[in-house]
């Protein structure tokens, strides 16, 4: 069936002729009454009968690991079991995220890692009994500073055209310099949870995850046993950005020690364990240099980036993933290199890659702006490729210049002194900055089930909802499809017994799992039309009627009683061979800098993207605003620090890693393009939630260069930063 029809000699897609009008709507989330009442159900609530509690224990530094006092321990009141099994203890499976990588508790790889788990009848009991868990350590020690080991090329992260150094030599304007990123941690505010209990041979566990069909595999791997026989729920995420992408400890340990015991067993990582049990993003280190003529079009650009991981992770920071396909040049350097160093893992934190490397990039691009004497809107409109710089293939759509023109427009841009320290307002010095946003946007395979009856709709898929919005997504593809207003669609997400979705990460859940749900509507609204003797491009549904031609009747009454089921399977296709497909926005930031302490205030910030259809307007809209904090956090206050001595991170709650609160963050005003690419899917969707962090730190650092003339190129820019470039 077709997806696409002409009108006036211009492509329309089919979801624009559909008439229930729900697609698109700032829809609420079905589930929002729930989540604010209580009501819904997370990962360490609703205990089975009968339920024990475990804690797991930490490593307090490197080394070969022993429980010196464990009898002691089992013979605490209250403690059932002491368990030190090797399969427990491992990092999620980033890269593979269908292997589970094993680490032996007989030795902690890092300061923090867990080495053990303490079951007992109360929480109170498992608690004090890990807390008295004596750990002997010995053992060489493994390098633990990332600038202090031997690197190694990342395999495929090198892209070498051209002499850069020639051009840099001849170019009529160059940046050369070095920044810096900070680890950085999720934090999502529900911890990672894990309730377990075994039936005969088949385990349930119900726990917070992002990714049930790759969870599934990997649990079953840890285990030994068949994935058949591993049942996941995650109904309900309290956020995720992708530290629970992977099976993690509490999961694997909760399902051991329930089989060792016969009893349900739950396990919660209390805060401080989230930091350091729980992947983090690699701290890096980034050498720019850009090379630009006389017009400001750029003739060089490299991008060297060092980031770090354990030995024999897969994973590592893809930090130039932009940088590959954002702007034009004929020479380029782009490469990546890791250090092999212990501590915690690295991993997946939202926007791997493009958080950091767009934020650098955009912030170099603003240097390049000013040694060109330049309007930084100019300089990148006049750098927007005609196809991909590197592959030579066209985009799918290029919607940057759209972004940029709009964004400028509404912000006001062009109506500031360009000159720095221009304005004043007391103590305060006065600035604005911009930066570009850009993202690869992925598809990822998917399945859903759609049963439609008389009383209405229910969609069924393992895809989660990390506080996304997918609840409300995938009820308005399906009620749009089949003509039925949003209370009368039911959607049934997080259990591994319904057909596997993409899973939450990539930005790709609701333009992936939605193409499922599409795809099995289709099928339902094919099956109708064929009972009413009509083509499917003939048929309308609204509000429960189906009408062909002249004919109206009632759903119910072409069911007769019965209920039809579509099912609907999206892969990747031909799409990433043939185009680049990205999404885009622009930035645009005032801030505020104190002259005498070095303070930065955020006193407005706008975002203008284009990412395909927006499926629902609130949703998008608060991915954006949860993006542009994550960049203000970045740019201003966020940063895990390591003892230098220990690997141990020294500020492992959220009382010392600084994430941006109420007072930190303006308004924010976010606005969307209308972008309809032909490549993105049958509704022409795209990701968003990962779009709105990409180049929002760089808007702001860019901006407090303006407002005082302080370059900050080692994040994030404290007031002791600030202060010190304002002094020199």
């Amino acid at each position: 069936m077709s997806l696409d029809m002409k009108v006036d000699g211009k492509s329309k897609n089919r979801a624009d002729d559909l008439a229930q009008g729900i697609l698109g709507t700032p829809m609420d989330r079905p589930e929002g009454l729930l989540k604010v009442t209580g009501e819904a159900l997370y990962a360490a609530e609703d205990l089975p009968g009968n339920c024990t509690f475990g804690m797991l224990v930490s490593a307090p530094a490197q080394g070969d690991v022993t429980l010196s006092n464990e009898a002691e321990i089992r013979d605490m009141p209250g403690v059932l079991a002491v368990i030190h099994d090797p399969r427990m203890v491992r990092n999620a499976a980033q890269g593979t995220m269908d292997e589970a990588p094993v680490q032996g508790v007989d030795h902690a790889a890092y300061a923090g890692q867990a080495v053990a788990l303490v079951v007992a009848e109360s929480f109170e009991a498992a608690r004090h009994a890990a807390q008295s868990v004596k750990l002997g350590l010995s053992g060489e020690e493994g390098p633990i500073d990332p600038q202090a080991v031997e690197t190694e090329e990342s395999e495929g992260n090198r892209f070498v055209r051209g002499d850069l150094d020639k051009a840099m030599a001849s170019a009529a304007h160059t940046v050369d310099a070095v920044y810096t990123t900070p680890s950085m941690t999720s934090a999502p505010m529900e911890p990672h949870a894990a309730v377990a209990w075994w039936d005969g041979d088949k385990v349930t566990v119900r726990a917070s995850l992002q990714m049930l069909k790759y969870n599934r595999n990997e649990l079953a791997d840890c285990l030994g046993i068949d994935s058949e026989n591993v049942r996941l729920l995650s109904p309900y995420v309290g956020g995720g950005f992708g530290s629970k992408l992977g099976i993690s400890p509490e999961a694997v340990a909760a399902a051991i020690a329930a089989r060792e015991l016969g009893r349900p067993v739950r396990v919660v990582l209390h805060r401080r364990q989230m930091f350091e049990v729980v992947t983090r993003r690699s701290e890096t280190r980034q050498h720019i240099r850009l090379a630009a003529d006389g017009d400001g079009r750029l003739t060089g650009l490299g991008h060297e980036v060092l980031v770090s991981n354990l030995p024999d992770e897969p994973f590592s920071e893809p930090v130039t993933q932009g940088t590959h396909f954002a702007y034009p040049a004929e020479n380029r350097l782009i490469r990546k290199e890791v250090a092999r160093i212990h501590r915690p893992a690295a991993g997946s934190v939202r926007a791997p890659g493009e958080a950091v490397g767009v934020t650098t990039f955009e912030a170099a691009m603003d240097e390049l702006a000013c040694a060109a004497g330049m309007d930084p809107v100019e300089l990148r409109l006049r750098n927007i490729p005609e196809k991909d710089p590197e592959q030579g293939i066209p985009f799918s759509s290029h919607m940057l210049e759209p972004t940029l023109r709009e964004g400028a427009e509404r912000f006001g841009w062009f109506d500031r002194d360009p000159e720095l320290r221009a304005r004043r307002e007391g103590e305060w010095w006065i600035g604005t900055g911009m930066a570009a946003a850009f993202r690869v946007n992925i598809l990822s395979e998917a399945q859903a089930r759609v049963r439609l009856t008389a009383g209405g709709a229910v969609v069924e898929t393992d895809q989660t909802d990390i506080g996304t919005g997918t609840y409300a997504i995938l009820t308005q593809i399906a009620g749009e499809l089949l003509g039925l207003p949003a209370d009368k669609v039911e959607t049934r997400l997080g259990d591994t017994d319904l057909p596997p979705g993409s899973g939450s990460g990539g930005s790709w859940g609701a333009a992936s799992t939605g193409s499922a749900v599409w795809l099995a509507a289709m099928e339902l609204r094919q099956r109708i039309a064929d009972a009413m003797g009509c083509d499917e491009a003939e048929l309308t549904l609204k509000d429960g009627q189906a009408t062909c031609g002249n004919v109206t009747q009632p759903l119910e009454e072409i069911l007769g009683g019965e209920s039809l089921v579509g099912h609907g399977h999206v892969k990747p296709g031909d799409a990433l061979e043939e185009v680049m497909q990205s999404t885009y926005g622009a930035h645009f930031a005032e801030v505020a800098v104190n002259d005498v302490t070095g303070e930065t205030r955020v006193r407005r910030m706008l975002g203008c993207f284009a990412a395909g259809r927006i499926l629902n307007e609130k949703t998008a809209r608060s991915q954006c605003h949860g993006g542009m904090i994550w960049g203000i956090g970045m740019a201003l206050t966020e940063g895990v620090t390591h003892d230098r001595r220990t690997g141990r991170m020294v500020n492992r709650d959220l009382a010392e890693y600084h994430v941006p609160v109420n007072a930190d963050v303006p308004p924010l005003e976010v606005h969307f393009v209308e972008e309809r690419d032909p490549w993105a899917g049958p509704m022409q969707a795209k990701g968003i939630g990962e779009l709105g962090i990409c180049g929002a730190g760089a808007a702001v650092l860019n901006a407090i260069h303006h407002a005082c003339g302080v370059r900050i190129r080692d994040l994030p820019a404290t007031p002791d930063k600030v202060l010190a470039g304002l002094l020199q």
